[in-house]
């Protein structure tokens, strides 16, 4: 479901548009539109007109210039949630009008009692309060939408939507114009939206996909010019019509914006360091442009491209040892992202590994991978990040169901400075490395289906010595497709991955051994450690079948794997390999509210997974369900029993291990979203039947906004996990291995700050802080003794306090307990502590062209495991160390030529 609809026609059709009076009067709200039967959905068409320079409206929401005549008002909106194909509570009405550079929108939402508009501030694409918004398939390709919504307090959002809605970019930021203004009848939008922010074909006469979507806030309800039923799968394909559009021209896009950053950055000085003497300060500078080289295809460029205002990572930390996923929040690639979107196995079941993608963005200008090997008394001066020399973006979708992705980007070879006594030297950390990706989608029956294809590439220069545990080439290939029918209901959907990965024998063996792929598994017969390898290649892919439209029921069924060899992390993002898995998902909704629920959901989802050698790993179930009260309130839950696991990477090259029989839960409960002060809480925890693992997080907290312009919100959280299997280390006493675990009693406390505070649309402050201790204590050592014993007792073989003593820091153990330690291992116990924030001034002064006031603070520091959470979390972040600050300021001007 998208932000903006739930679903799509059924049908097409055509009906007449209903008169309307002059514009220069306010006109009255049509009569309520009359109910129309589930199996009649006619396809509404709105007939704009030209009109010459010398008579263009002035957006200044008023909506009272007399060119507004040559088009009539075009109404009878239906309500489309909660109670969809019924009268909405208040009307609304819209013309559109347009010139050889611009179309003109006119929205009138009606409104009884004009004094209870809510016209809640916030950034850009805050879609709080009431708001209107036009929706554009200037494609008509029936799957790519451009929509422009705006408040009645004036804030604007933009969204570019693909693959028919289910898909949507609000970091899409064109260039346009509106106005509001609120009288006895209601309030008015008047926009502007010039030709090169939008894509068309060359056609004398254009015919384009519009819908026209209205909020009205305090009901909490959407309506639409074009009736939009619950029980369809999207979004864009069952637009009405604009047409009237004669002999417009594209204009292709033009827009050069260059940026200078100043920066200064103060920190603990560390004695004797001269790399960490207390400051630094900087100036830099940069340009992003983009150009449309044809009215469907756009060119991005960036040089030396800033993201210093971007807010910082939340903190987190994994035991299991796989990688964490982060969302990019840099613009250059956020923008226009859904073209190069290419998940491995997305599923509506999930538990399919979801973030696994072939492209990760998040790998081009990444923290160098290597650090210097020092001696005692040597300093590292170890640059933070890999800058981007260049970059460029080729994207758009042409007339002919064509979609088109090329970016290609360089990032600077970096070098960590290493100071000995004053006599320094210089090691590389990070190559100089080129990526490319490529992406191709071709639509076809009406945009029903459509098949693609994406290519990357990434290849380092000549690595040193150093840095031979890189590859030096890395390739990925895939192709998808879907094909939808029955008016979209029904699908089949896929894709096939390919990647070759090649370098020195060291690359390879690190490929191999990587938690990723673990071929060095004792009992793993299906894969072997090659030391001579140089490359690896392998596949991977998903295949479903699923039904989300036309009724009640859904379900989506399908199959996914990951070939042992398979490797995506040099551009893509990809937790493990060596996989093969089935999942099943069926979900029931309602369609129309009653006195208890506006809507509701139940599903059932199944998942089984083997490896490669056919082992069974994995078998589970679950069922969920989500509510939508009557009063507007949010509530899930969900039960999941897993009755069969195993973990071929639980012991990092280990044998597979048996995991005991589980049962996990969620739910969360979020108040009225409508209200100044509403509440969320969500909670999940697991339990093992036999009592080796538990684990319970919750987060709760509260968003208040006590007048429009504020909005402050707190969510702590809190969590606990004690793991009687908690993995340390592998090591060999007696030529034999021993497989390290203990007991863990992991507490993690954190809590995220927001305030936020909207001077006006284009002027906010806005204010980000999460404090984040994680504190482990192991206790119980033991080693594995029988992986694959049905009992955990039978699992493993504790250490006795005969066997282990704990002195300076280490632990040594004595098996036989004849006085001679046949290993020792350091105490694993520890407390991470870390303090984030952004404070962001930020003003656009002139339509995208902005000014960044940044103050940022970071601290990061371990703590006294033995110490309380709380006091180790106060007397670091408001002890004396003092975190690092970054004062920033950025200035851009966007040049739209």
């Amino acid at each position: 479901m998208t932000r903006f609809s739930t679903a799509l026609l059924c049908s097409l059709g055509v009906i007449a548009l209903s008169r309307g009076q002059d514009t220069a009067e306010i006109p009255e709200p049509e009569p309520p539109a009359s109910a129309v039967t589930a199996d009649e959905v006619p396809r509404r068409n709105y007939i704009t007109a030209a009109i010459g320079a010398e008579s263009v409206p002035v957006i200044d929401g008023t909506l009272d210039e007399t060119v507004w005549n040559q088009v009539e008002w075009a109404g009878d909106f239906i309500e489309q949630r909660p109670d969809e194909n019924t009268p909405p509570a208040q009307q609304t009405q819209f013309k559109i009008l347009y010139d050889a550079k611009n179309l003109y929108v006119g929205i009138r939402a009606f409104d009884t009692e004009p004094d209870k508009i809510v016209k809640r501030l916030s950034r850009r694409d805050g879609f709080d309060g009431d708001w209107v918004g036009i929706f554009i398939d200037s494609y008509h390709d029936k799957r790519t939408s451009f929509g422009f919504i705006v408040s009645a307090a004036g804030v604007k959002g933009d969204v570019f939507g693909s693959n028919n809605g289910n898909n949507e970019d609000d970091t899409w930021n064109p260039i346009w114009y509106v106005k509001t203004r609120t009288d006895a009848a209601g309030w008015t939008a008047e926009m502007r939206i010039p030709m090169s922010q939008l894509k068309f074909s060359e056609a004398p006469e254009q015919v384009w996909g519009l819908q026209v979507m209205r909020r009205f806030f305090r009901d909490e309800e959407r309506s639409v010019w074009q009736r939009l039923p619950v029980d369809t799968p999207g979004f864009t394909s069952e637009f009405g019509l604009l047409t009237g559009l004669r002999n417009i021209e594209s204009q292709n896009q033009l827009e050069i914006q260059p940026y200078t950053v100043a920066r200064s950055e103060t920190f603990d000085p560390q004695a004797g360091n001269p790399f960490e003497d207390g400051s630094e300060t900087g100036l830099t500078g940069g340009l992003d442009a983009k150009i449309g080289i044809t009215n469907d295809l756009t060119l991005d460029l960036t040089i030396n491209p800033d993201f210093g205002q971007v807010e910082a990572d939340p903190s987190a930390i994994a035991l299991d040892g796989f990688q964490i996923f982060f969302r990019e929040q840099r613009p250059f690639f956020i923008e226009n992202k859904n073209i190069f979107d290419y998940p491995v196995s997305p599923s509506q079941a999930g538990n399919t590994f979801g973030s696994d993608n072939v492209f990760y963005s998040r790998r081009i200008g990444r923290s160098p991978q290597g650090f210097p090997e020092t001696a005692e008394g040597e300093f590292v001066d170890q640059p933070a990040t890999t800058p981007i020399l260049g970059a460029a973006k080729f994207s758009g979708k042409t007339r002919d169901g064509w979609s088109v992705g090329l970016l290609e980007s360089l990032t600077a070879r970096r070098s960590a400075v290493i100071d000995n006594a004053g006599q320094r030297r210089r090691e590389v950390v990070e190559p100089l490395t080129n990526y490319l990706v490529g992406r191709v989608q071709k639509d076809f029956n009406e945009g029903d289906t459509y098949v693609g294809t994406i290519v990357t590439a990434t290849n380092r220069e000549a690595l040193p010595e150093t840095l031979e545990w890189l590859h030096e080439a890395a390739y990925t290939g895939g192709v998808d497709f879907k094909h939808q029918w029955n008016n979209r209901d029904w699908y089949l959907g896929g894709s096939l991955v390919w990647s070759h990965v090649s370098g020195s024998e060291a690359a390879i063996l690190r490929t191999q051994e990587s938690i990723a792929h673990l071929f060095q598994r004792v009992g793993a017969d299906h894969v072997d450690v090659d030391p001579a390898r140089t490359s690896l290649t392998g596949t991977g892919g998903n295949l479903q079948l699923g039904k989300v439209g036309n009724g009640h029921w859904r379900f989506e069924s399908g199959a996914t794997w990951r070939s042992p060899e398979l490797e995506l992390n040099d551009i893509g993002f990809q937790r493990q390999a060596d996989d093969i898995r089935h999942y099943t998902w069926v979900g029931y909704q309602t369609l129309k509210p009653d006195k208890t629920f506006r809507r509701v959901g139940i599903n059932y989802n199944h998942w089984s997974a083997w490896d490669f050698a056919g082992n069974h790993n994995l078998v589970a179930f679950n069922t969920n369900s989500w509510q939508n009260w009557a009063g507007n309130w949010f509530t899930n839950l969900g039960l999941t029993f897993r009755p069969l696991q195993y973990d071929n990477f639980a012991l990092r090259g280990g044998p597979r291990l048996r995991q005991s029989a589980s049962i996990s839960f969620w739910n969360g409960i979020n108040t009225d979203s409508r209200k100044k002060l509403r509440f969320n809480i969500f909670q999940n925890g697991s339990q093992a039947l036999d009592g080796s693992r538990d684990y319970y997080y919750v987060e709760g907290g509260f968003t208040y906004q006590p007048f429009n312009a504020l909005r402050i919100s707190a969510y702590p959280g809190f969590e606990l996990n004690n793991d009687k299997l908690q993995y340390i280390d592998n090591l060999v006493s007696g030529g034999e291995p021993v497989y390290l675990n203990g007991t863990i009693e992991q507490r993690t406390l954190s809590m995220s700050l927001r305030v936020n505070y909207t001077i006006n649309p284009n002027l906010t402050l806005q204010y980000w802080g999460q404090p984040f201790i994680s504190r482990g204590r192991y206790s119980e050592f033991k080693h594995i003794s029988n992986p694959l014993a049905p009992q955990i007792a039978e699992r493993i073989t504790p250490f006795g306090p005969g066997q282990i003593t704990f002195e300076d820091g280490v632990y040594s153990v004595d098996r036989a307990q004849d006085g001679t330690v046949d290993f020792t291992f350091g105490d694993p116990d520890f407390s991470f502590i870390q303090f984030r924030s952004n404070l962001v001034l930020r003003w656009e002064y002139v339509p995208g062209s902005e000014l960044f006031l940044v103050w940022s603070q970071d601290l990061t520091a371990s703590g006294d495991p033995a110490a309380a959470l709380l006091g180790s979390l106060e007397s670091n972040i408001f002890g004396e160390t003092q975190p690092r600050n970054i004062l920033l300021l950025k200035a851009t001007y966007r040049f739209a030529l």
